[in-house]
């Protein structure tokens, strides 16, 4: 590593943040503009099969959860390890975006009662958690604090709610009688660098926004100067350094620790809060420094699946991912990649993040749901049985529980987002969405199309009167051969991995149909292979009865593609069935050197009834034939 290079990093990083270079100035509160904006979530209605998913979240784990048991632990004030404070701050979160969606009187009704439960735990210092004086600042506590803050935070964004408002204010004055300049300092404690603690840089930069309080905006941006002292984890020196996520510290000699500084989870939600006080400040450096860790993480951690991270903690797990590991795919991780993901479209309206999200949707995110939508899975591998989480801390929830709720209700407002006089089309699901422009037109959009399970996506425009505007579709980076047409004439220059934006007179009745490119592909990593088919991913599962799924094989292509066919095969619970053809084992006489069709389902789908049942199997191992020229081994 190049010393003089980080420590001139170091040096421009801390006259940043000490205020000796005062190139931003804020123009009212933020003075980054998002370039895309999300609608109102009840806009849009998205059906189909993921719209179906989205309601079994909705009412078989957000509604079903009892809220009761989530406030219960902030009236005792004992703890001193553990994080019991965080499950109420994410569920509410994921309550507050579903009511939002849907605007179920129920719903309603249960997060009031959950908020006011909440807000009579708290101290007459400001206090909301549950840990006793003497283990404040430890380990979770400020962690908790940040999520009680976001929950209060949302519900207030929702009612206007002042006690909320109030209530929250009360928590971060609190802390900052704790932390600071001259007290405890942040990075110092909890675990992971201090990343965990840190992190509750989002709410502080969310409480400015709606107070104006400069004391909010001082801490963030003394959260941000301490991780880049001797004990923090680095976050901005490191990334512009290049310096990758799983190595930016040692090996910990003992894994849950305050030395382990590659935690995925928290260290995305360390970069969530920078993009935010980045849109205070717009210090480019911040932003750059998150865009490149995310790529990083793209290239580097991010597997087949959408996901990533092995014990929580980053691994180069897209080179490693063939190799079964422990504990791998945290839905957590999950939910946080696809939440910074949504942040840097937001900002920088790059459809490269869009199509992260997707894949992280159409397979990591819904292969965490059972079948019957009543749990979700702590962690997703690509082989093996799924099952439940650990119940954890005493309580009958875990942190994936509460949590992969709050991706699903994410969606609304990634399906469609805009400008001014601009819509964005990011997902493709049968649905419908009623927005109004600047002009205060109404656009009715109707999306006719089972996709992925077919490739033709019919969009109906209808404007209340005509207009010219821009619908952009988003046009993925696998789709190699996508076609647009408007009214039957075909559109040029449609580039995958782009948005082709489309700008014209819109009547009443258009019709623009996308159709974009399902061709199998295959993909080959250490001596393995796997298929693909859009988004999606393919998977061997038990349910089909078609030979031992670990056996080796060799999937047959032409030039990196299959040829799938539908299959009539469909056992229940599954969403998309398809054959492959694959020469099975190590034996290539007789009738075995003619390819079987065996038959594959979406990754959603594999493993989904959490029974030995339906193991599933993603990497196929590919059988070594020496004749080959790829072959090295002479």
């Amino acid at each position: 590593m190049n010393k003089i290079r980080i420590s001139f990093l170091l040096l421009f990083i801390t006259t940043i943040l000490s205020g000796q270079v005062a190139k931003n100035k804020i123009q009212g509160i933020n003075s980054i503009n998002d370039k895309l904006l999300s609608f109102t979530p009840s806009s849009i209605r998205i059906e189909g099969y993921l719209g179906e998913k989205m309601n079994l979240c909705i009412e078989k784990r957000i509604k079903a959860q009892d809220a009761d048991s989530l406030v219960e632990p902030f009236k005792h004030k004992e703890e001193t390890r553990l994080w019991q404070s965080e499950f109420w701050g994410k569920w509410i979160q994921s309550a507050i975006a579903a009511y939002d969606y849907n605007h179920d009187p129920e719903l309603l009704a249960i997060i009031k009662n959950a908020v006011s439960g909440l807000i009579a735990t708290q101290l007459p210092n400001g206090y909301i958690g549950n840990y006793s004086d003497a283990a404040a600042l430890q380990q979770w506590d400020i962690w908790g604090r940040k999520y009680t803050l976001l929950g209060l935070l949302a519900y207030y964004d929702l009612t206007s709610d002042k006690d909320a408002l109030n209530a929250a204010k009360r928590v971060a004055d609190h802390l900052l009688t704790q932390v600071g300049p001259g007290k405890a300092d942040i990075v110092k404690t909890g675990n992971y660098r201090g990343m965990p603690s840190s992190s509750i840089l989002e709410p502080m930069v969310y409480l400015y926004r709606k107070t104006s309080d400069k004391r909010y905006l001082d801490f963030a941006k003394y959260i941000v100067a301490q991780w880049e002292t001797p004990d923090g984890p680095r976050l901005i020196s490191s990334a512009l350094a290049g310096i990758t996520v799983s190595e930016r510290f040692p090996h910990p000699s003992t894994w849950w620790s305050y030395e382990n500084g590659q935690k995925a989870y928290e260290m995305m939600s360390c970069y969530d809060g920078l993009l935010e006080l980045y849109k205070i400040t717009g210090e480019q450096s911040w932003l750059k420094a998150v865009e490149m860790s995310v790529k990083d993480i793209i290239d580097n951690e991010i597997n087949i699946a959408g996901s990533g991270s092995a014990f929580e903690c980053w691994y180069k797990g897209a080179k490693y991912q063939t190799e079964p590991a422990y504990h791998t795919m945290e839905t957590c991780v999950t939910m946080t990649w696809m939440k910074l993901c949504f942040n840097l479209l937001h900002i920088t309206g790059n459809p490269q993040y869009a199509d992260e999200i997707e894949k992280s949707t159409y397979n990591a995110l819904l292969a965490a749901m059972k079948y019957d939508g009543s749990q979700i899975a702590k962690y997703s591998p690509l082989s093996g049985v799924r099952h439940a989480g650990e119940e954890q801390c005493g309580m009958h929830i875990n942190c994936c529980n509460a949590n992969g709720p709050r991706a699903f209700m994410m969606l609304p407002k990634f399906a469609v987002m805009g400008g001014q006089n601009e819509i964005y089309l990011n997902i493709y699901s049968r649905s419908e969405c009623s927005i109004h422009l600047k002009s205060k037109n109404k656009i009715s959009i109707e999306q006719v199309t089972d996709y992925p399970v077919n490739d033709i996506i019919e969009v109906n425009v209808n404007p209340e009167k005509q207009e010219n505007f821009t619908i952009a579709f988003r046009i993925p980076s696998w789709s190699k051969n996508s076609v647009i047409t408007v009214n039957g004439t075909e559109i040029s220059n449609v580039e995958s991995g782009s948005y082709k934006r489309i700008t014209r007179l819109w009547n009443k009745g258009d019709k623009v149909v996308l159709k974009l490119d399902l061709t199998g592909r295959l993909v080959n990593l250490n001596g393995y292979q796997a298929i693909l088919r859009g988004p999606v991913v393919l998977a061997r599962d038990t349910r089909f009865n078609d030979g031992f799924i670990y056996e080796s094989a060799v999937v047959k292509d032409k030039d990196g593609t299959v040829d799938l066919k539908p299959s009539s095969m469909k056992p229940s619970n599954i969403w998309m069935s398809f054959t492959a053809p694959l020469v099975l084992g190590t034996d290539l006489e007789g009738e075995f050197r003619n390819p079987k069709q065996i038959s594959f389902c979406d990754f959603t789908s594999a493993g989904n009834t959490w029974g030995e049942d339906s193991r599933y199997l993603v990497w196929i191992p590919k059988t070594l034939n020496v004749q080959k020229a790829e072959y090295k081994g002479y």
